[in-house]
């Protein structure tokens, strides 16, 4: 999954990107096996193959070059570039700090599914990271949110202004902490919203997720919206499945006819995996 311009799309090998738009269908079938995509735009070494239920879906060594190369692993201290914190709200009770490259724009926020969000400060790397840290510690505001909190909220989202006066509560006291003004430049909080984008209005309650694809196995249905890495589709029985594409990498897919039922392992909402599985 990509976002450009606020915009979804699905990347393919090679680098093209297909554009997606709500209301169109979305119908594929899985072919073989899952295979390691590789890391930073090299093939793996191993085409190995992936368990179909890994996020992300790389063998160990591909994980740990991306992983090396990441902002999230501290490895690049020096780092010449301009990083910006941010404050970023995903559902009542669901906000959390984080970082990203200036130059990257939101487009981290889209990435993550941030339904609305406020820039805090811009600074150096290292400088924006000891801030991340204050507000974890100082507010007990979390870096990280689960995928499957974030997604079982999203049809049943408070109206823009409550989303807006969270984040600008949020804003108001971490400004208020000492000395973290001092290494970044403090930037004004101007709530910017999502669900637009991601096409949230009217979005009908989840019935299930996609846990893994299989070969053979079909996803089918009317993209309803999305939101970071997750699809939400109207199948052909008249449910809503979310379908997180972090589980699509590595497969070779093929299109099928759109009102093919769904024959891939789904999970009930709010059931564990064990009992929420529907048949296929």
């Amino acid at each position: 999954m990509r976002w450009s311009g606020g915009v979804p799309g699905l990347r393919w090998a090679g680098g093209r990107v297909s554009v997606l738009a709500y209301g169109q269908q979305v119908a594929f079938r899985a072919v073989g096996q899952r295979l390691c995509p590789g890391a930073r735009g090299n093939p793996c070494p191993l085409a190995a193959v992936v368990s179909a239920r890994a996020i992300g879906g790389q063998c160990p060594e591909c994980a740990r070059l991306d992983r090396v190369h990441s902002v999230a692993a501290d490895t690049i201290a020096d780092d010449p570039r301009t990083y910006r914190v941010y404050l970023a709200w995903f559902g009542p009770g669901m906000t959390k700090v984080g970082i990203t490259g200036e130059e990257r724009g939101d487009a981290r926020l889209l990435e993550q599914g941030a339904v609305a969000f406020s820039w805090l400060g811009r600074g150096p790397l290292m400088a924006a990271r000891r801030t991340e840290e204050l507000l974890r510690h100082a507010l007990k505001v979390p870096d990280r949110i689960p995928y499957e909190r974030k997604r079982a909220v999203r049809h049943e989202l408070p109206a823009p202004d409550a989303r807006r006066h969270e984040i600008e509560a949020l804003y108001r006291s971490a400004v208020a902490l000492p000395a973290w003004g001092d290494t970044l430049e403090a930037l004004p909080c101007e709530v910017r919203d999502h669900a637009e984008a991601f096409g949230l209005d009217g979005l009908p309650g989840l019935a299930g997720t996609v846990t893994e694809l299989c070969d053979d196995g079909v996803v089918a249905g009317r993209l309803l919206a999305a939101a970071g890495p997750d699809l939400h589709l109207l199948d052909s029985e008249g449910r809503v499945l979310a379908l997180d594409t972090r589980i699509v990498r590595g497969w070779g897919l093929v299109a099928v006819d759109p009102g093919h039922r769904v024959s891939v392992p789904v999970r009930k909402a709010n059931t564990d995996v064990q009992d929420g599985l529907f048949p296929t």
